[in-house]
């Protein structure tokens, strides 16, 4: 697609491949690994995310005069909604009870990774308007293809708002972060909390590993294909047992683990020689990614040790300004994460849907202000005493 100044060009990829590795990473920068190109190429390599698992990549590039790569945009066909942790399955089902084709749909989104991040991913000093020419690719590209809905999940703020700007629908979510405020060590960051939680998390971390468990956190060189191979049998292990889907295959560990090993954290919980639990993370300038879970059976407090204690500690230690523990909820708010926004954008061509789309948005997005405000009750700061404690978890192997 040519911009109508004939000054600039959009592109439209079916493989990431088809876009110079150096270009990609040069717009979409250092901060998050989620958005690198040899994340998103692993996934394609591997055959995670193809047409035939309902992934056809679609990425966009934004050429400008001389032929530079100014911007790009993670982009997929979906022939359904699996794997991407902002729930539309209503909306299809109205649609198509209307009559109307849903799927294909596009989405902008980091494949089976609930992350906030950008997604209009600019080139520094590429010109002010670089990011209004991607918007427009995105929309006509919808607009050609006669396809039903263009949504783009989990965009940082800035393109949340630029997106808004532009005309998409905006949807809030939550998630639940922790923050690190300066803290000397682990001991320091317990010091924070009230004494019931304090002690609580120090019960949790002493029983974790009564069973004769013992932890060892593993990055760069230090990862191997034997740690792989028991991360991944866990990772299967949970999918099956909690009903979920395992996305991921093998392959696609063993290529981030040759292409990107400091930016992974996989921390392995052992008995003596053999590997019973892991927690995969990913890496970026100032956040660990907390990613996958996975277990051999149940171990008490494990999950909580593996995948949000040992993600503080290693931020703590290693100057990290925050842990983002993907998707769910509210238990991890008495182990010192608090709830933050999150958003998705939508851009929906047919005049009612988008319409009843809007009105449903309105609502559940009062809603989710309201409950947000009620979780600031569970704070387990000494500033915010309280007796109340939000559920427990189930654990599933693809959103921690």
């Amino acid at each position: 697609m040519n911009d109508t100044s004939a000054t600039v060009t959009v592109r439209v990829h079916s493989a990431i491949a088809e876009i110079p590795a150096a270009d990609w990473d040069a717009c979409a920068g250092e901060t998050n690994p989620t958005v690198s190109h040899g994340f998103l190429n692993a996934m394609e390599e591997s055959g995670s995310t193809t047409a035939r698992t309902g992934w056809m990549p679609q990425h966009l590039s934004l050429a400008g005069p001389g032929g530079e790569i100014a911007g790009v945009v993670p982009l997929y066909a979906k022939s359904h909604s699996y794997g991407e942790y902002i729930f539309d399955y209503g909306w299809a089902d109205a649609y198509e009870r209307a009559g109307r084709r849903y799927y294909p749909k596009l989405l902008s989104a980091v494949p089976f990774t609930p992350v906030p991040g950008p997604r209009l991913l600019v080139r520094p000093g590429a010109p002010a308007e670089a990011r209004e020419h991607l918007l427009a690719g995105m929309v006509e590209f919808t607009k050609q293809r006669r396809i039903s809905s263009l949504h783009v999940n989990f965009p940082d703020r800035i393109d949340a708002e630029a997106l808004t700007e532009a005309g998409f629908l905006q949807r809030l979510g939550q998630q639940f972060h922790w923050t690190n405020d300066g803290y000397r060590d682990f001991d320091d960051f317990l010091a924070a909390l009230n004494s019931r939680k304090r002690k609580a998390v120090k019960k949790e971390r002493r029983e974790a590993l009564a069973r004769g468990l013992e932890i060892e956190v593993l990055t760069g060189s230090d990862l191997k294909p034997r740690h792989w191979d028991a991360f991944f049998e866990f990772y299967l292990a949970t999918s099956d047992r909690k009903w979920g889907s395992a996305y991921l295959n093998r392959r696609f560990f063993a290529m981030i683990g040759e292409r990107m090993p400091k930016k992974i954290v996989l921390v392995m919980a052992r008995r003596g020689a053999n590997y019973v639990a892991g927690a995969f993370n990913l890496l970026g300038k100032d956040t660990i990614y907390g990613r996958n879970w996975g277990s051999y059976g149940d171990y008490k407090f494990l999950h909580f040790e593996c995948c949000y204690y040992q993600a503080i500690e290693f931020a703590i230690a290693h100057g990290l300004k925050r842990v983002e523990a993907g998707a769910q909820g509210p238990h991890k708010i008495q182990r010192g994460y608090l709830p933050v926004p999150t958003y998705s954008a939508h851009w929906i061509p047919d005049p009612a849907f988008r319409r009843a789309v809007a009105q449903y948005l309105t609502r559940e997005r009062q809603m989710i202000e309201h409950k947000m405000e009620g979780l600031a009750d569970f704070s387990p700061f000494r500033h915010e005493e309280t007796a109340c404690q939000p559920p427990e978890p189930e654990e599933t192997a693809a959103g921690r």
